[in-house]
């Protein structure tokens, strides 16, 4: 654990890695670790179980002050429940992921949620020394002045080849394709609230398209260490709204 208290915070598209490394950088330094984009699932999921039209934005937004939410921040065993109930698993199901932009681009509800996450970051700082926080908007909204900020990356073929192995076990042209909504279509809806794909002054870029999982541990790592300079972070392409109907 870090001498002092230590915000890492690590934003980045989907598929880029950001969830799975940022958990390994937790364990590896002793800190707690706080996934933003499972408290968006997880309203997503309340709103769905209780009837709530996800188009109505000032119902939603009232869900989202009425969460009853209790996110892990353990990295080996981060758990979401709602309401007592644990939904860890149901959050991650494709009904919640082809649907959460439409949590995730209510500008009230964002509001509610960065203030909790701030929050638990405040309340993980005193009691556990630090957090690694991942997320959309991390770095340039939750936590600005975090200790490291991180924009993790990679190519579109390399996200879409990793969340097709993580979804369907393989990367064949079929896998690609049934993934290709969730990644594409999801980044581009949330990039209409949250700057992830230009990152802001200060912040680190760090383009895992090819490194493996233990490199990219590894680089961050090096990163909040000091051991690797920071570079300009880079901006990867975003697709055209055309490019893929």
């Amino acid at each position: 654990m870090p001498a002092s208290p230590i915000t890492i915070a690590i934003d980045g598209p989907s598929g880029s890695g950001k969830s799975s490394v940022s958990k390994a950088v937790a364990r590896t330094l002793g800190l707690a670790y706080l996934d933003t984009g499972a408290m968006y699932r997880a309203l997503a999921w309340w709103c769905l179980e209780r009837g709530t039209d996800l188009t109505d934005q000032a119902a939603v937004a009232q869900a989202a002050r009425d969460l009853p939410l209790h996110v892990g921040t353990d990295p080996d065993a981060a758990d979401v429940r709602v309401d007592g109930t644990d939904v860890t698993e149901a959050i991650r199901q494709t009904r919640i992921s082809s649907q959460v932009s439409a949590v995730a681009t209510n500008l009230d509800v964002r509001a509610e949620l960065r203030r909790r996450q701030r929050e638990l970051i405040d309340s993980l700082r005193a009691e556990r020394g630090g957090v690694v926080v991942e997320g959309r908007d991390i770095t340039t909204v939750v936590a600005p002045d975090a200790d490291h900020r991180i924009l993790v990356t990679a190519s579109e073929q390399a996200r879409l080849a990793r969340r097709a192995a993580e979804l369907h076990g393989g990367t064949a042209e079929e896998h690609l394709a049934a993934t290709h909504d969730q990644i594409v279509r999801r980044d581009r809806d949330d990039a209409t609230v949250s700057a992830f794909f230009e990152p802001a002054d200060g912040v680190t870029g760090l383009d895992t398209s090819d490194l493996t999982f233990e490199q990219s541990v590894q680089a961050v790592l090096d990163l909040v260490t000091g051991r690797l300079a920071p570079q300009p972070a880079p901006q990867p392409h975003t697709p055209d709204l055309q490019e893929h109907r």
